[in-house]
């Protein structure tokens, strides 16, 4: 028998309660019980950043963090980042940088890098370099993700 609790917190700006778990994570709840399928399940162990997220602006692996935590907070997935008219100047640099390849860690990339736009704006490159350290990316090898952000920097600073 698996204990429920029902929480209440805003999720991408617009309020949810619900019953969880105990034992669910917030990757469950967000993959399984609101289908919110943006949020990648990668390795499970906090270790690719695949299913990374935003709580409370700070950026979180969804799989780490049980979904009763989130009660009272402030949840942002990748669905929640798209600007109202489409693509967010981050997300559509990635695009022109070439930085989406498959698109698996595409999500939690660009969550952390949204985290790292909103609390050090005026990052270099190599600061870039690891604050996306926890993000893995078989594909790209970074530079084009590096160059993405940086581009979105260099954008939202002129």
């Amino acid at each position: 028998m698996s204990l429920k609790h029902e929480i209440s917190f805003r999720l991408n700006g617009k309020p949810a309660t619900l019953s969880v778990a105990a034992h669910n994570s917030t990757l469950e709840l967000l993959r399984e019980k609101l289908r919110l399928t943006g949020t990648k399940h990668g390795c499970g162990e906090g270790e690719c950043g695949a299913c990374t997220i935003l709580v409370d602006g700070i950026s979180v692996n969804a799989c780490l963090m049980f979904a009763v935590d989130c009660d009272g907070r402030e949840v942002t997935t990748i669905e929640g980042l798209r600007a109202e008219k489409g693509l967010s100047e981050l997300q559509k640099a990635f695009v022109e940088e070439g930085a989406v390849q498959c698109g698996f860690c595409t999500p939690g990339m660009i969550a952390q890098a949204t985290h790292l736009r909103n609390t050090c704006p005026g990052m270099n490159r190599e600061e870039i370099r690891r604050g996306i350290e926890g993000n893995l990316c078989r594909c790209t090898g970074y530079k084009k993700i590096v160059d993405a952000i940086s581009s979105s920097l260099e954008k939202r600073d002129s």
